[in-house]
């Protein structure tokens, strides 16, 4: 005898019950997390997780690497345009 063949209509019943309920909550979650500002929340806090340490201080050898990138791509691009301009 299977296991399908002993539970009761009633067992079925609860079990299909108990699935669309977990399925229920599973589609809820799903449905706040794609949700936009929670999107741009979790956003926010990965970027402020960058700029600042688990104590709330300024990383600032971060600050200073993404200052140098900054500065370093503007300086190529300020010599692109002048080798551009002198032809």
């Amino acid at each position: 005898m299977s296991d399908t063949q002993a539970r009761s209509p009633e067992q079925i019943e609860a079990d299909i019950a108990a699935t669309r309920a977990r399925l229920a909550s599973t589609v809820d979650e799903l449905v706040d997390r794609a949700h936009p500002k929670n999107v741009a929340k979790r956003q926010v806090e990965q970027a402020k997780a960058q700029v600042f340490d688990e104590r709330g201080e300024l990383r600032t050898q971060k600050l200073v690497a993404v200052g140098a990138a900054v500065v370093g791509v503007v300086g190529v691009l300020v010599m692109i345009r002048k080798l551009v301009g002198r032809r």
